[in-house]
């Protein structure tokens, strides 16, 4: 949840689809995944400094970096955007740019935690499929980089999944009967799946 209020700013997750006060985004399969988005959505954009009430570290951190809440539109509008699939490229090239400078000064520790930020943020912003139109079941198959994931749909929801270590011929059928509307969806997220394994 994106949360704009002046003494409450900043992005959350909920384990409710209640979104007093913000805009909400999800589902999210994992919510490691998510929260480390979270984390990596504050580093580029820290819309938590922009609250009109600030701890005495906070307030102390936002004054060195320059934010307050001048900023607080700009900043919702900018995890915003990222988060719709408007415009995530902005939250990436900070992100990188963060890790490379963690990386130069040797804080290796820091740079892999923005790594796996940058691979949770792709995780959120890549395509969600929840539902499908009109009900009925499938299976949805992806592969990629040995791992293949499939999605069950039971009664138009997606009901469950799971991930297996595989060579590309053991699933080329299940991958060929999956519908065209859903093979790039699935495709994509077994990328994911194979970056997060070996990360």
């Amino acid at each position: 949840m994106v949360d704009t209020r002046p003494r409450t700013a900043g992005v959350r997750t909920s384990h409710v689809a209640r979104f007093d006060g913000g805009v909400g985004f999800g589902p999210y399969l994992g919510g490691t995944r998510a929260r480390q988005a979270i984390a990596g959505l504050h580093r580029a954009f820290p819309l938590s400094y922009t609250r009109d009430r600030l701890a005495g570290a906070e307030r102390d951190i936002a004054a060195r970096r320059g934010i307050g809440p001048q900023l607080r539109e700009r900043l919702a509008e900018a995890v915003i955007s990222t988060l719709d699939g408007t415009d995530a490229e902005a939250a990436r090239e900070a992100l990188t740019a963060a890790r490379d400078r963690a990386a130069a000064a040797l804080t290796f520790e820091l740079a892999a935690r923005i790594q796996e930020e940058l691979v949770a943020l792709e995780w959120v912003t890549s395509v969600q499929r929840v539902t499908v139109e009109g009900g009925g079941d499938q299976d949805v198959c992806g592969w990629a980089d040995g791992l293949a994931v499939t999605f069950a749909i039971r009664g138009g929801r997606l009901n469950g999944w799971d991930q297996r270590e595989c060579a590309r011929s053991a699933v080329a059928r299940a991958s060929a009967v999956t519908p065209p509307e859903w093979a790039e969806f699935a495709r994509r997220n077994a990328e994911l799946a194979a970056a997060l394994s070996q990360a």
